[in-house]
């Protein structure tokens, strides 16, 4: 580990800023496959398949009867549908991020040694996806590894996106979000195609589709690991003014109080905490519609899953390049005016999504490309431009905030597609609902002046904003 240096400023030297940033891209490389194999493909039917054996279920479609139940550790108040599993794991891992994530980022930002926070929180992530191979026996021993590698992936993120203020100039930041966000997706798509051609042709290899998955889980810790240890080097440690007052390591009860003065102190930052509710909304859109998009062309639509799978590597791959796109245009539009703009194509987007007529492949994966285009730009320039509005010295604190704002929206839209759902028993309405979080995310964002909002918390204003 490199001897830290104070002060979060980054490097006067651009050729030292570019090797901390060409780090800084391989970590999201090291990381995004986790969550495109691991969460959004893998887990789900995997821990599904489990909870359903131990219930007594002989098939899936024998796991569809409603009174099966799971009692972990014999605690009848604790029992749910084996097919409930992975929903309510997901949702115990979101909690425990919202309740750990303030603690770790008000940690972070009261050590020297940033870098060791970002390698042992990834590697004791990568661990437990790789622990996933050995899980033959039972659910239980899978849904613990997988809370661990959820708490722990979001836990490496407010460490990671602490890094950006200390490698990029105001700038350079957009450039940087946008870079690291494209090359994640390209590394997850890439990982994920073979991981699909495992699984496809499971049989045939004679590993059988659990067999498959478990290959696949032990490849994405290898991975997430591996490409970890390859970005920390060029990163360098520094610290800020909360760093420089503590000696020795950082206390829990000391940064859970510095936490506190940071929540009352926003309240001299407006236009930060505005951005922050302008974020919740249009994210919450953002997460649903990717969240929920799968039952809804199985359900509503009628498609198999090949049609799935093809859509979802389709827009890992447009994503990779519309990242960059959007890059482009920020540089002639500004900053908050092309978030602004992909903002009116995700409204489009589900709209047009309410009338798409069942069993159309080609629309489908059309719009899939549409989200493709637009995903990767919305959420790399809202860290970019987020970034601006953090006082130096408290970034990891500050992105806490951010990273639970992503986990917290993601209630408000399963909330809301819960209730459409309940009420219509399909998922068009629901889709077609989600055009709300992206209208008022889009008025809460024009409200927000970003140049005040800089200037308040410190910062250099960048030229193009």
């Amino acid at each position: 580990m490199t001897a830290p240096t104070e002060a979060g400023a980054p490097s006067t030297d651009p050729d030292q800023r570019r090797r901390e940033q060409r780090g800084w891209y391989v970590y999201d490389w090291a990381n995004s496959v986790f969550i495109t194999s691991v969460v959004t493909v893998l887990i789900g039917p995997y821990l599904s398949n489990l909870a359903c054996v131990s219930a007594g279920a002989e098939s899936a479609e024998a796991c569809l009867d409603p009174s099966l139940a799971l009692t972990p550790l014999g605690l009848d108040f604790l029992a749910l549908h084996p097919n409930a599993l992975y929903p309510a794991l997901t949702t115990v891992a979101i909690l425990l991020q919202i309740l750990l994530l303030p603690t770790v980022g008000a940690m972070v930002d009261h050590s020297r040694y940033k870098k060791r926070w970002l390698f042992w929180l990834a590697l004791s992530g990568s661990l437990c996806t790789a622990g996933l191979y050995f899980t033959t026996d039972g659910y239980l021993v899978a849904s613990l590894l997988f809370v661990l590698a959820n708490l722990l992936y979001g836990l490496s993120i407010v460490v990671y996106n602490a890094f950006l203020p200390e490698i990029a100039t105001a700038d350079e930041r957009d450039r940087v979000s946008v870079t690291g966000w494209g090359i994640g997706y390209l590394g997850g798509a890439l990982l994920l195609a073979v991981h699909l051609g495992l699984v496809v042709n499971a049989d045939a290899l004679g590993v059988g589709t659990d067999g498959a998955a478990r290959i696949a889980f032990a490849s994405v810790g290898i991975w997430w690991a591996g490409f970890t240890v390859m970005a920390i080097r060029p990163l360098r440690n520094r610290y800020g003014a909360l760093a420089a007052r503590v000696r020795g390591r950082p206390r829990v009860g000391e940064s859970l109080r510095q936490f506190g003065h940071t929540l009352k102190d926003m309240r001299r930052y407006p236009n930060t905490v505005l951005f922050l509710l302008a974020f919740i909304f249009f994210n919450d859109g953002v997460q649903a519609a990717i969240r929920y998009a799968a039952p809804f062309a199985t359900q509503d639509l009628g498609l198999e899953e090949e049609a799935l799978i093809i859509t979802i590597l389709i827009i890992q791959f447009v994503a990779f390049g519309g990242a960059f796109l959007a890059g482009r245009v920020a540089r002639r539009l500004g900053s908050k005016n092309t978030v602004m703009a992909t903002l009116v194509v995700w409204g489009a987007l589900v709209a047009a999504a309410y009338f798409l007529p069942a069993g159309n492949v080609p629309l489908f994966i059309t719009m899939g490309v549409g989200i493709g285009l637009v995903l990767g730009g919305t959420q790399s320039l809202a860290r970019s431009l987020y970034s601006q509005l953090i006082p130096k010295g408290r970034e990891a604190e500050y992105f806490s905030l951010f990273q639970i704002s992503d986990k917290g929206s993601t209630f408000l839209g399963s909330l809301t597609v819960t209730v459409a759902v309940s009420l219509t028993g399909g998922y068009r309405v629901a889709i077609l609902s989600l055009l709300a979080f992206f209208v008022v995310g889009g008025l809460l964002l024009w409200r927000t002046r970003m140049r005040e909002g800089i200037v308040a918390v410190g910062n250099e204003v960048p030229r193009n904003l």
